[in-house]
């Protein structure tokens, strides 16, 4: 049977009291609170309860940890409770309420830490790439389509490329927010209850902007860790693409970048070596995100809609650590980025040596000589054939096409001023705009992140002032924290 535990409840149970209780007693706190004030369960026996989980989580849970747990951990803190209080007053703690809603309401709560840890990463690598993206906004490099150099951009555009693929994902986070504090305490098992609880109340003092609505929905539904896995799998994808991009621009083949000693590794028999090895770190660990989806979504595929322990338990299980393994690789990213020096002589040659200018000078025939954009594109096409096989520059063997019949068409015609004057479509020209836009919405975006954490500390000082409110009318006077110790828990 210890075996069988172990599979069911996990094996380490001091890990899952540090995980669960101090969010599950705020839960319980909170409840007992509301019990008190709606005139359901008599003052006397909520403070009690009360009395004893601050008690407990002054000690840290000291008197629980250790102890076998054959039915789970709330059941070993409930029964603790009511062997300690007695059933008449610990056996108060499940009034209308199930472990069903309870657990909702805490996956939600424990969901919060994470979440609003990757967006701050994920904020963090946004500013970072916005503030390269202004430093670095006239070093050209060429653009790469199907591995090839294809036209000249900045590192500084590509950056703000980044940052705008990562705004959208930061967007998506946050828009998930609703969902995180709409609060589902209250819909006891699966059918509410017709005790006249008051679950707006509840949701307040725990953090919560809307009560439960819906019973079946509230117990039922986990659609919120699909929506998170699949967004974070989305970003590790992403992630994992530009560290692609970044390793490759890190080998001595192209010599775009460099990192400093301290963001490389040496090989063990290899001493001319230097490995960007996080960069390696990012496209594996942001993988996590898009294998727990999977495992998430196969759980949960073809359950009945109601509470089951395969959507509840097994399926929400994996997001931990797919949560964390965006939180690294966002990490990772934005040490790589911030230290990485661009290399600009490198990268212009290679804008060079790549014809990156060919397009722009098809583009001048159309509009200074009346070709068609096809019969530029070939005529051109057969310039860059010539230059390539006399290893000259693009601008060198247009000048001896064209020069004499149009000594201009060739002024200009060089990777910095191309890029400089492709300000339509989104362009290189046009990375400072974009990258105020994208400032602008940074900024709302922390703010609201932060919103989010003060709002989560404001409902725990009401629930504590709530607690010694109790307190106080009991006993007509404030509460004596050093007798009766409430837990106190850093929100950032």
């Amino acid at each position: 049977m210890d075996s069988l535990r172990q599979i069911i409840f996990g094996q380490n149970g001091d890990a899952a009291i540090d995980a669960e209780l101090p969010l599950a007693t705020e839960i319980d706190r909170a409840h007992l609170v509301m019990l008190s004030e709606a005139a359901i369960v008599g003052e006397d026996r909520v403070w009690a309860i009360l009395h004893e989980i601050a008690r407990l989580r002054g000690s840290d849970f000291a008197p629980l940890r250790g102890r076998p747990a054959p039915r789970g951990l709330y059941i070993l803190y409930e029964t603790y409770l009511i062997n300690l209080l007695g059933p008449e007053i610990g056996g108060v703690l499940q009034t209308a309420r199930s472990r069903n809603d309870l657990k909702a309401t805490l996956l939600k709560m424990r969901l919060r830490r994470p979440v609003h840890k990757l967006l701050g990463e994920a904020l963090r690598l946004q500013a970072v790439l916005l503030r390269r993206a202004s430093r670095f906004d006239h070093v050209i490099m060429p653009a790469y389509t199907h591995s090839q150099a294809a036209l000249p951009i900045s590192y500084g555009h590509y950056l703000a490329g980044v940052a705008g693929a990562l705004d959208r994902h930061i967007g998506a986070f946050l828009g998930n927010a609703a969902d995180l504090d709409r609060c589902p305490l209250g819909a006891g098992a699966v059918g509410g209850t017709s005790l006249p609880i008051d679950s707006v109340r509840t949701a307040a003092l725990l953090g919560f902007t809307e009560a439960v609505s819906h019973s079946i929905d509230a117990v039922a539904s986990r659609d919120l860790v699909l929506r998170l896995l699949a967004e974070a799998a989305i970003l590790g994808i992403l992630l994992s693409r530009v560290a692609t991009d970044l390793l490759q621009w890190m080998t001595r083949e192209f010599s775009f970048l460099e990192l400093p000693d301290a963001l490389v590794g040496l090989s063990s028999m290899m001493p001319q070596k230097r490995n960007p090895f996080f960069l390696e770190h990012v496209q594996g660990r942001s993988t996590a995100a898009l294998g727990a989806l999977v495992a998430a979504g196969t759980a949960m595929h073809a359950q009945p809609f109601t509470n089951s322990i395969s959507v509840g338990t097994e399926a929400v299980e994996h997001i931990w650590s797919a949560l964390g393994g965006a939180t690294d690789s966002l990490v990772l990213l934005r040490t790589v980025i911030a230290a990485a020096r661009p290399q600009p002589g490198n990268m212009h040659t290679r804008a060079v040596s790549g014809y990156t200018e060919a397009t722009e000078l098809a583009n001048r025939l159309v509009t200074r000589k009346g070709m068609a954009f096809r019969t530029a594109y070939e005529m051109v096409g057969s310039i860059v054939r010539k230059a390539d096989s006399a290893l000259e520059p693009l601008s060198v063997a247009a000048a001896r096409a064209f020069g004499d019949e149009d000594p201009e068409l060739c002024t200009g015609l060089d990777p910095q001023s191309i890029a400089s004057a492709s300000c339509f479509g989104g362009g290189p020209g046009a990375t400072s705009e974009y990258v105020r836009h994208l400032q602008m919405r940074w900024g709302a975006y922390m703010k609201r992140n932060s919103e989010w954490a003060r709002q989560w500390l404001r409902a725990r000082n009401a629930l504590d002032a709530a607690v010694e409110k109790i307190y106080a009318r009991l006993h007509g006077r404030e509460m004596a924290h050093a007798g009766a110790p409430l837990y106190k828990e850093e929100l950032t």
